[in-house]
């Protein structure tokens, strides 16, 4: 007598033995999670925000004219018209300040693009090739890494000349070698994971491998990095105007303001004060945003 062996039904799994399988979270709506957790972070975001809108909407705010002079309101302390005062030639100050918010803000980003664009081409192409076009690249960078940046922004402005374009180019080269190693480091990190050597071995073009597969992998250190660059290239732009080589009268600029105004620090300090706080909030600004971002993006930095 033969027996029919029994058929397993083909029925749906259970409750208890179903895998699901969840949607992982976007890493961008974590950084984002992270940075509303952190309160420093989100007042530098908040900050930069309303500097922002001061830059785009500085014409329609301000009051007066910012490079107008008035010799027969020179040095009128904070007022109702004029709430930050005026300055030696009679010029509104709050105005000026407004005024100054786009060009240390344009300065800055500019800056910033030109340092990052040519430091992540020069890094990638180090830490990719190695050899000697690594070397011949990296001590290229540690040299101009040995020279003070400010200092080399001063030569750099010397042989370009003055003006607010010069500016740009001057402290966008001197930010070169900081993205450059960051880059480089990042790269030598990662270029002997399993997902590079594939890439390479169905022939992607090292260009590609480098933009495609390693970049987007290492943009987490070069976003942090770019972020706190902005606030430096703010300073830097300051200290340009305050010696007087960076953006030229009658232009508004916050260094500028500051160096033309520090003969009267004893017989009308508000002059100073308000440019050097507009730097100050910026700079800080920037620094906390970033600072932020490291804490969101490295999982060294979480709070668990």
């Amino acid at each position: 007598m033969t027996m029919k062996k029994a058929e397993q039904p083909q029925t749906e799994p259970s409750s208890q033995a179903a895998v699901v399988l969840e949607k992982p979270e976007s890493q961008i709506k974590e950084m984002w999670e992270a940075i509303w957790e952190d309160k420093a972070a989100v007042t530098g975001l908040i900050v930069i925000a309303f500097l922002v809108l001061v830059a785009v909407f500085g014409p329609i705010i301000m009051p007066y004219d910012p490079d107008l002079s008035d010799m027969t309101k020179s040095f009128i302390w904070p007022n109702a018209a004029h709430w930050f005062g005026t300055d030696q030639l009679g010029r509104d100050i709050f105005s000026r300040i407004i005024a100054g918010t786009r060009i240390s803000l344009t300065v800055g980003l500019s800056a910033v693009a030109i340092s990052l664009t040519i430091g992540v081409v020069l890094g990638s192409i180090a830490g990719y090739k190695g050899g000697k076009t690594d070397t011949i690249i990296m001590r290229f960078m540690d040299m101009m890494l040995a020279i003070p940046s400010i200092l080399l922004a001063i030569a750099f402005m010397a042989a370009l000349g003055k003006g607010i374009d010069k500016a740009v180019i001057a402290i966008g080269l001197v930010s070169i070698p900081e993205y450059a190693r960051i880059v480089r480091g990042c790269i030598l990190s990662v270029k002997e994971n399993d997902y590079v050597q594939a890439a390479r071995v169905i022939g992607n073009k090292n260009s590609r491998i480098i933009f495609r597969h390693i970049l987007p992998n290492v943009l987490s250190s070069i976003v942090v990095r770019a972020t706190l660059g902005i606030s430096t290239a703010v300073l830097d732009t300051a200290a340009l105007g305050f010696l007087g080589l960076g953006v030229q009268p009658p232009a508004a600029e916050w260094g500028d303001m500051l160096g033309r105004a520090r003969g009267f620090i004893f017989t009308a300090p508000y002059t100073l004060i308000f440019p050097g706080i507009a730097i100050t909030l910026t700079v800080l600004a920037f620094n906390l945003l970033g600072d932020g971002l490291r804490d969101a993006l490295d999982p060294k930095y979480r709070k668990n």
